[in-house]
């Protein structure tokens, strides 16, 4: 009976090798044949607009936290309302009432936003 799941245990055995092998053998690679050579360009701020190398205590403006929420807002919004519209004859009156509180509530979350100048880029 045990013989049944040596495929399984065999599958396990395969996919845990490689989750931890092809890992270590790419950062081996990674820097035997990689070029070492940092620049000013390199070094420099990317993206974030703070300097790469500086205290990990910094603290960070609030719009950062605020454009995350909005992000956030609407990704959910997007999320639920497709499998919703979907399946909207199936769940009847009560779906519709639960989604308009969720859609509620996404919206309160959206004028907090504007109200805290979220969508204001200076």
């Amino acid at each position: 009976m045990l013989l049944e799941y040596f495929p399984i245990l065999l599958f396990i055995m395969i996919g845990v090798a490689l989750g931890v092998g092809l890992p270590i053998v790419g950062a081996v690679l990674s820097r035997v044949l990689r070029s070492h050579r940092p620049d000013e360009e390199k070094l420099s701020p990317y993206e974030c607009g703070f300097e790469a190398f500086e205290d990990a205590r910094v603290k960070f403006d609030v719009r950062y936290y605020l454009v995350a929420i909005l992000f956030i807002i609407f990704d959910l919004e997007i999320a639920f309302l497709f499998p919703w519209a979907v399946a909207l004859e199936d769940i009847g009156l009560y779906g519709f009432i639960a989604m308009m509180v969720f859609l509620f509530l996404l919206v309160v979350g959206f004028i907090y936003e504007w109200k805290k100048g979220a969508l204001e880029w200076d």
